[in-house]
């Protein structure tokens, strides 16, 4: 996921999606929250362009208009987005089969609500503490996530003070991947930090000779 406003120089984030593309990040959200439906469509289409040799797929945060609009892969929606069951059954008009929905879920009642509503995937959280998760309550911890992976049978993706030291904990309980900020975005070299995150590199070592 992006925040401009969080990087040093937000006029960056382009190349910053780039190197996250570039190091095997699937799915790259566009979540720039202060932004209005024109410059936040332009800077989606700056993510298509940064990213369409490389083949990672852009989703865009709450704005199904801007979405499609703009040409994206998919988009995810939140407690205050349109309803899961509206976005879903336009797709189904549309036959736009290969439209992501995903839907954030802090309960494992909610994850259960966006699969009957026809998402197809949902993000779990704050699996641990994070200040960027904390209006959201406490930390749910490994084992509320172990439950909402079991109670339903889309991708569950932990968010949430997520880091490479304990991933593995989120993929063990059942959680297909990870979604994270300052992970990504913070990192010196994301592709180390990929690799460590899929286990293909020890902790201490970097990708670079």
């Amino acid at each position: 996921m992006t925040d401009r406003l969080a990087l040093a120089d937000p006029a960056a984030l382009d190349a910053v999606i780039r190197r996250a593309a570039e190091a095997g990040v699937g799915w790259i959200q566009i979540r720039e929250k202060d932004l209005h439906a024109r410059p936040l469509a332009e800077l989606v289409r700056s993510a298509l362009a940064e990213t369409r040799k490389i083949g990672a797929r852009i989703l865009v945060n709450d704005r199904l208009d801007v979405a499609l609009a703009a040409g994206a892969a998919g988009v995810h929606l939140g407690e205050t987005s349109l309803p899961v069951e509206i976005v879903a059954e336009w797709r189904r008009a549309a036959n736009r089969k290969q439209f992501l929905i995903g839907v954030s879920c802090h309960s494992r009642d909610a994850a259960r609500a966006a699969e009957r509503g026809g998402a197809d995937y949902v993000f779990f959280g704050p699996v641990f503490a994070t200040p960027s998760k904390a209006p959201f309550g406490p930390p749910q911890g490994i084992e509320r996530l172990r439950e909402v992976c079991l109670a339903v049978k889309i991708s569950v993706l932990a968010i949430g003070g997520v880091t490479p030291e304990n991933a593995a904990r989120c993929l063990e309980a059942g959680a297909a991947g990870i979604a994270a900020i300052r992970l990504f975005q913070e990192s010196a070299d994301v592709a180390a930090a990929v690799l460590r995150l899929r286990g293909e590199l020890p902790r201490g070592t970097t990708s670079n000779p």
